[in-house]
């Protein structure tokens, strides 16, 4: 099946058709480095980091570009209030973005320029659009003219006149339209300056990406992707700028992923909602968020609340726990001759991994992946509940090729790599952590409860059941024994 991915341009899904059979050419929008990041600067980089890793599963060779904004007015502002310069600030937040991504597992990409490290080629381009006509000194700086590309609001499905109607535009009488946007910024007092034939300066935030994709992938390439928030004024302007000075089409396919609200507002420092990365995981293992953001679709709006972390932590649990049964199963007893495991359930084993292709291939659907993936583990428990006492070793073996395929295919959303039985066990110790009860009392008391069952005092049976679960702890009678678990609230 073909991958096919939703472009915002189109409006449509499109088959991913690379302009050099088998490379594709990724660049992505990164972080503006000035503060520490946020649950949504690691939707975007997981997102991303995901469609990367899918790729290259898929056989493909991918080029993937991420900047760093390293010069921006939060920047040279945040500078000013904590008494340092422009570039120490912003060095020190990139440090601190990659001990963020690294704690998540997130592969770094193959190139990750700086702003201020392509300073000459954003200034060779303003210039060609400079002569062109498309763009205009005005005082000391240089503005872009959005009329003078017809395309301009392609990306947004908005033209010129609607965008302009619409906007909060500042009234200023160096622009010739309202909607121009700025390339260069004539230098102030104590800001970062650099040469270039408009007087000294900086670059305007939205030449930088079409500077360094054009050095690094050429004129026109494969994916450009990004957040909503990004299509515009910061992609459009892309788009303009790009294709108004090489006269070629600039970008493919354009992904988009959604928006994160907390408990359905806005993240917002005013509203007191705002988590940042660190915060997050301070609570929760980084595999937890992961699964969490794979559980919603990339181009979905992503609710963050203590319920559906929760909820992510239970399904990444019920997959280690099926991963550390088959391993148990492995360490035990066997026996050599024919196999109880049916050829129809083999069958659905082997069909996995073609079914989470074709999910994957529709867009990224970790979501319907995820699903395809508690299917395999559904599978597995129920062969292991079946599974005499000592198994064959061909149906050991085929469970254990069934959990190597589910952590194969995990691996793409960056979830299982961890030791099954360790993960568990820190998961446990975490959650009795903050209860008035240690592991040894609570399997103190299920054993007191078998006993009372046994001699009929039900009485007493539920006294011990009621005693577990006011500290926390529930109880789930089964046929092959209780087990327990933390009471989830």
């Amino acid at each position: 099946m073909t991958i096919k991915i939703f472009n915002t341009l189109s409006g449509k899904k499109q088959p991913l058709e690379p302009l050099e059979p088998g490379h594709v050419k990724l660049y992505v929008c990164g972080i503006t480095s000035y503060d520490y990041c946020h649950i949504g600067h690691a939707r975007s980089a997981l997102a991303f980091d995901m469609i990367v890793r899918y790729l290259r599963y898929r056989g493909l060779r991918v080029t993937y570009v991420r900047n760093f904004t390293d010069i921006d007015d939060k920047i040279i502002n945040r500078a000013a209030e904590q008494h340092t310069t422009p570039a120490e600030l912003a060095n020190r937040f990139i440090d601190e973005f990659y001990v963020d991504m690294d704690r998540l597992g997130i592969d770094r990409p193959d190139l990750e320029p700086k702003a201020t490290e392509h300073i000459p080629e954003m200034i060779g381009l303003i210039a060609e659009l400079v002569a062109k006509g498309m763009a205009y000194q005005s005082g000391n700086d240089v503005y872009y003219a959005v009329n003078s590309f017809p395309r301009y609001g392609k990306l947004a499905h908005r033209n010129l006149d609607d965008m302009q109607a619409g906007a909060r535009i500042s009234i200023n009488e160096q622009k010739r339209h309202p909607m121009d946007f700025v390339l260069w910024k004539g230098s102030k007092p104590g800001e970062p300056t650099w040469d270039s034939p408009w007087g000294p300066g900086r670059p305007g935030w939205h030449i930088e990406c079409s500077a360094m994709s054009r050095k690094y992938l050429g004129d026109t390439f494969d994916i450009h992707g990004g957040g909503k928030d990004l299509i515009f004024p910061h992609h459009e302007n892309e788009i303009a700028q790009s294709e108004g000075a090489n006269n070629k089409p600039f970008v493919n396919c354009w992904i988009h992923h959604g928006f994160v609200t907390i408990r359905d507002e806005k993240m917002s420092k005013s509203l007191g909602n705002f988590l940042t990365i660190r915060d997050i995981l301070e609570h929760y293992h980084p595999e937890i968020l992961r699964f969490f953001i794979f559980s919603t679709h990339y181009r979905n709006p992503l609710d963050f609340s203590e319920t559906a972390m929760l909820d992510a932590a239970a399904g990444l649990e019920r997959l280690y726990a099926c991963i550390a049964q088959v391993e148990a199963l492995a360490k035990g007893r066997q026996r050599q001759g024919e196999g109880n495991i049916p050829p129809k359930d083999i069958a659905a084993i082997d069909a996995i991994e073609g079914r989470f292709q074709q999910a994957m291939d529709n867009d990224f659907n970790t979501a319907q992946a995820q699903g395809v993936l508690f299917d395999l583990a559904k599978i597995i428990n129920r062969l292991c509940k079946s599974l005499p006492a000592a198994p064959a070793a061909t149906d050991i073996d085929a469970l254990d090729r069934a959990t190597r395929t589910m952590k194969r295919l995990a691996a793409i959303m960056g979830i299982l790599n961890d030791d099954a039985a360790a993960f568990l066990k820190a998961r446990k110790e975490k959650l009795l952590a903050g209860l008035e009860i240690d592991e040894e009392r609570i399997i103190a008391l299920i054993k007191d409860r078998y006993s009372c069952r046994a001699e009929k005092n039900w009485a007493r049976g539920d006294e011990i059941r009621d005693e577990l679960l006011a500290k926390g702890i529930e109880l789930k009678d089964g046929p092959d024994g209780t087990t327990w678990s933390v009471k989830r609230s």
